[in-house]
């Protein structure tokens, strides 16, 4: 009888297991450590997103209380992202040096520093010493957030987590144009002090945050710390599995043996950034060119398309639209933080679904338009001599539309994709150039705006940067592999082929297919 009974369970346990087989696979969850770590690390963007927020409203305010020119005020404006190179050009070997995580909170600190002696400015040359000090810490925050967020996020996941840093930045500006609006009414001598000043306190509470973050798997790698990478990457990690890999990945690019297991090993000195900037810049491989062609490329092409002058100077160009008062300025410039942000949420659900290719190239079209839109309404309203209400609402609509679509792609992925596609052992540095062009762009676009549209008009303005724009969505078409999927590791091998990376492409993927088979 007992025989018979185990017989009939087993019969009847068996078509349990052929239901379960057809199951489909439950898609991985959100990996909540890896979430945490990357919000954390990627909050610091908030800085330089509420400086160029707060900027955009500060400066009148600052103008009418100092009676500076509008050359000192672009200049002033601008500046910071020159002053950020500093911070930027020290962050890769800082962070190599004293760690990621370490770094970020160096940036946090120097940061509040500039913000208090900005708040407490009397003249031209001391509101310049606190953007300089503000500028290095912005430096610091702008290379490591990206890179800390992309070492430590597992690849199903590393797309949405590495867009964070934009997320943040673009919640910095709607702040920083919350606060413009809410210290308006006060005395114009204490308005823009409280403006700058009140930037520097999320800082502490933020520092204190990152503190009890977990260092980044690969710089401990680098740091022959295996045991403390392992503990790292099984936490943020969709799987064992995953993890396991994820190590012998990181321990090939820095010349470790994958049959070395212990703890604490001995690094060569080559992992510690030695030769770097050589391999970099003066003998690179097709693969690291093709890399630092992509990486600066898609830096420079963010800010010289014209984003930073729509978001530091959006006050402006409502004026220039016939919108004449400040409080309706600011609450334009407050809609215009508010659909940057909201778009910038929704392209971090984007990446990791579509693609970073077609998010991107739908972005800089979409730009285009908007941009040649501007300047013709722009234009009409130029050389009119009464009010064109539909045209002052065409301004307003395609700003609108400018950084919705702005947010939607190329915001984003311009961190996510100069982040992930350089190898370990130059990813420091390498994103350090990458954003080094990217603030030196935006500082020259923010410091010549006004001179420039003064020159050819600000319609003739938003028409260059169309041009540049179109420029760029050519540059992009032709050069920019997709990364979607790829671990960090994987991503270079597409690389090198140039113009002929979808040949390269296709023939990893047959030989994927191949080794599966």
């Amino acid at each position: 009888m007992a025989d018979r009974k185990s017989e009939q369970n087993d019969v009847l346990s068996k078509p349990k297991e052929v239901i379960t087989s057809f199951d489909p696979p439950k898609p991985a969850k959100m990996n909540k450590y890896a979430f945490a770590c990357a919000m954390l690390a990627s909050m610091t963007s908030v800085l330089l997103g509420y400086d160029i927020g707060v900027m955009s409203g500060a400066q009148k305010y600052i103008q009418k209380d100092l009676h500076f020119s509008d050359g000192q005020i672009e200049i002033l404006v601008g500046i910071l992202n020159l002053y950020s190179l500093v911070g930027s050009a020290m962050a890769g070997r800082t962070s190599d040096w004293i760690g990621r995580r370490y770094t970020i909170v160096l940036a946090l600190a120097i940061f509040f520093v500039g913000a208090i002696l900005m708040g407490f400015a009397t003249n031209y040359a001391f509101l310049m010493i606190g953007r300089f000090v503000a500028g290095i810490g912005v430096g610091y925050a702008l290379m490591i957030a990206p890179v800390y967020t992309a070492e430590v996020s597992p690849a199903s996941a590393r797309g949405f987590l590495t867009s964070f840093p934009e997320v943040f930045i673009n919640a910095g500006i709607l702040l920083g144009y919350v606060s413009n609006y809410a210290f308006s009414k006060l005395p114009k001598h204490l308005s823009w002090r409280f403006m700058l000043g009140v930037g520097g306190v999320p800082s502490i509470f933020l520092a204190l945050g990152v503190l009890g973050m977990p260092e980044s798997p690969r710089w401990l790698v680098m740091q022959g710390r295996l045991g403390d990478a392992k503990i790292v990457l099984d936490k943020t990690s969709d799987s064992l599995e995953e993890s396991k890999l994820r190590l012998i990945d990181i321990k090939e690019a820095a010349g470790i043996p994958e049959d070395c297991n212990e703890d604490i090993v001995k690094v060569s000195k080559q992992s510690h950034g030695e030769g770097i900037w050589k391999e970099l810049l003066v003998h690179p491989t097709p693969t690291v060119r093709h890399i630092l062609m992509a990486a600066i490329g898609i830096h420079f092409f963010q800010q010289s398309s014209g984003i930073d002058a729509v978001v530091l100077y959006s006050p402006r160009i409502f004026e220039k639209a016939g919108i004449h008062r400040d409080t309706p300025q600011l609450l334009a410039t407050i809609a215009v933080g508010f659909v940057k942000t909201l778009f910038i949420l929704v392209a971090t659900f984007l990446l990791d679904k579509i693609g970073r290719r077609p998010l991107l190239l739908t972005s800089v079209a979409g730009m285009i338009v908007s941009l040649m839109s501007l300047g013709v309404a722009l234009t009409i309203i130029d050389h009119s001599d009464h009010k064109i209400t539909w045209a002052i609402a065409l301004c307003i609509a395609t700003v609108l539309s400018y950084v919705a679509f702005f947010s939607i792609g190329m915001g984003p992925i311009t961190w996510v994709y100069s982040s992930e596609i350089f190898p370990l052992r130059l990813r420091a540095q390498g994103c350090s150039l990458a954003v080094a062009m990217n603030r030196v762009v935006s500082g020259t676009i923010g410091m010549t705006f006004l001179s420039l549209y003064k020159a050819i008009s600000i319609g003739g303005a938003f028409f260059l940067f169309a041009g540049v724009a179109v420029v760029g969505f050519v540059f992009f078409y032709t050069l920019f592999p997709e990364t979607q999927g790829k671990n960090l590791e994987e991503v270079e091998q597409v690389f090198g082929t140039f113009f002929r990376w979808r040949s390269r492409q296709a023939e990893l993927n047959m030989k994927k297919e191949a080794a599966q088979k």
